[in-house]
């Protein structure tokens, strides 16, 4: 199912290639916590409907709540999808964008392997995943001192 996955996600990234815009345009707004270089290799396509995976293996596996719930934007690997209403929501960029670091960190088959037992486990409110974006999106959105997102990702996996 992890290969599926994988291919689903490169497939719809692939055909969104020319939607995608680079993160760069983030750079002022998030200095002092994501590097000029990172937000060069990370992307963002602004969409009507946010693709998920609908497999019937993902809903026997228990994540139907997941595939169904309403979200403004989801990443898949160096790119995430964020709703037209919410492309402006500078909160919903930065939590994406700690999701893409967890992606590099982790590597394609470790993040999805470990965001679907996390999500099976805890739920998605509680999934440790998502618990560190929603920490960091909070501190960023409460104006907390700078920190390198990119450093805290990677010691806090």
């Amino acid at each position: 199912m992890i290969k599926d996955i994988w291919e689903w996600i490169q497939h719809v990234n692939s055909s969104h290639r020319k939607l995608r815009l680079s993160c760069s345009v983030f750079a002022e707004h998030f200095n002092g916590f994501y590097s000029p270089d990172f937000l060069k290799t990370a992307f963002f396509v602004v969409t009507d409907e946010i693709p998920k995976p609908n497999f019937p293996q993902l809903r026997e596996a228990g994540l139907g709540d997941f595939i169904d719930m309403d979200v403004g934007g989801i990443t898949y690997n160096d790119t995430y999808y964020v709703k037209k209403e919410a492309a402006n929501n500078l909160r919903l960029h930065f939590h994406e964008l700690v999701h893409v670091l967890q992606w590099r960190e982790l590597a394609p088959q470790g993040f999805i392997e470990r965001y679907i037992q996390e999500i099976q486990s805890f739920g998605y409110d509680n999934a440790p995943l998502e618990k560190m974006a929603y920490a960091l999106d909070g501190h960023y959105q409460s104006k907390g001192r700078h920190l390198s997102v990119e450093q805290f990702v990677r010691e806090n996996l």
